[in-house]
């Protein structure tokens, strides 16, 4: 056993990851720097491969995201090009199984929290019922099947939606996102990083482009349809600087501690899509006395997931930076390097993950960790979601 500075026991740490991502290496510098030691690491490509992991009873286990590594992707999606958007379906439901198979250890990362959090349409409606403010949505909890762009339109229409964003129900990243604006005049135009090439194959692409014929987007929302999706009202955002705002906001043990804000010129602010970060100084002083209400929204988001020690809350503020609506929570949105706490947040001076690791001996799931912040209340969601029985099959949707 290990012992820190002071001669009490330091956690045994374990993080299931890729072990060659950075997040691994900032995670272990953030240990290391605590005197815990450098954690142990399961790689995801074990565990898809093995059906799951046995841990110890005195280990602390934190999951980190299996993306960016294009084995562990073709493991969960049987794509052989990483830039493929399809088989979101296929990659929900073998990385739900895959986590539903760790036993033992002290989780960080509850399996259900995970399940609904990477279901955009259970996740918005387990917000819902926890009167987190969001937007509007006529595919809250899955409720309504979204078959084709048909569906889409009709959807639309029946909610008077002329603005929305269609997202893949498992998606990540701004993977398959469309933002959708029509006219009066029935004209109409995406927003989207999906390229499709002339064989009908959907691909993530670094570039932003618009489509302007209407046989065109539905072919995209066609072929993404299977995967599942669901549909949220485009709210208007605040600007920064002539650019469209929003921001990720870390809660770490129930309290809100890093904030970034991104800015881009089209609808998609993902700083890999081509937003920049923007002046979190800036926009304390246009919010003025609602920033409190902005730290208060994401908290109440990350407290409908108990069970979890971190998430990541995508937070759209209205037009004048006066009201705030949480459009995801995020189960692995902490990679945010060389950002430091926010004032009065008990994270001065720590990263993202130097904060986990202060917070993570004293979590409890189910109440935040010794930190100060909100009591977490959990929200079930609308239906059970059981993850060992989640086909493995494709378009496997809950």
């Amino acid at each position: 056993m290990r012992y820190t500075e002071t001669g009490s026991a330091s956690p045994r740490w374990v993080v299931v990851a890729n072990g060659d991502n950075r997040r691994v290496s900032l995670f272990a510098a953030a240990t290391e720097a605590a005197g815990h030691g450098t954690p142990r690491v399961v790689e995801w490509r074990d565990m898809l491969r093995e059906g799951g992991h046995d841990f110890a009873d005195d280990e602390l286990v934190r999951l980190d995201s299996p993306g960016e590594n294009a084995e562990v992707d073709a493991l969960l999606r049987d794509v052989d090009d990483p830039t493929r958007v399809e088989g979101s379906a296929r990659w929900y439901g073998r990385f739900v199984e895959c986590v539903a198979s760790l036993r033992g250890g002290r989780r960080l990362d509850d399996t259900v929290d995970l399940a609904v959090m990477f279901d955009k349409r259970l996740c918005h409606d387990r917000l819902v019922r926890a009167g987190v403010p969001v937007p509007p949505s006529p595919t809250s909890g899955g409720v309504a099947p979204v078959r084709d762009w048909v569906d889409v339109r009709g959807l639309m229409e029946e909610a008077g939606l002329r603005r929305v964003f269609v997202k893949l129900a498992h998606g990540s990243s701004a993977s398959g996102v469309l933002a959708i604006e029509t006219t009066a005049s029935g004209r109409i135009r995406a927003t989207t990083s999906v390229e499709r090439t002339e064989e009908g194959r959907l691909h993530n692409s670094l570039r932003v482009r618009r489509y302007t014929e209407e046989r065109e987007i539905a072919a995209i929302v066609d072929t993404l349809a299977p995967d599942g999706l669901h549909i949220e009202r485009w709210l208007p955002k605040a600007s920064l600087g002539g650019r469209s705002a929003d921001l990720r906001i870390v809660v770490v043990g129930g309290r809100a501690t890093h904030a970034v804000v991104r800015t881009s010129r089209s609808p998609l602010t993902n700083l890999h899509l081509g937003g920049t970060r923007g002046d979190l100084a800036a926009v304390r002083a246009l919010a003025g006395d609602r920033w409190a209400a902005a730290l208060e929204a994401s908290e109440q988001a990350a407290a409908c997931f108990p069970g979890t020690l971190c998430v990541g809350v995508d937070l759209l503020p209205a037009v004048g930076w006066r009201r705030f609506a949480v459009g995801e929570v995020n189960a692995f949105g902490d990679l945010l390097p060389r950002l430091t706490g926010l004032p009065g947040s008990g994270a001065e001076g720590l990263d993202t993950y130097a904060a986990q690791v202060a917070a993570a001996v004293a979590f409890s799931p189910g109440r935040p960790s010794g930190t100060p912040g909100p009591a977490a209340s959990p929200v079930p969601p609308a239906s059970p979601v059981r993850p060992h029985e989640l086909p493995r099959n494709t378009h496997a949707t809950v």
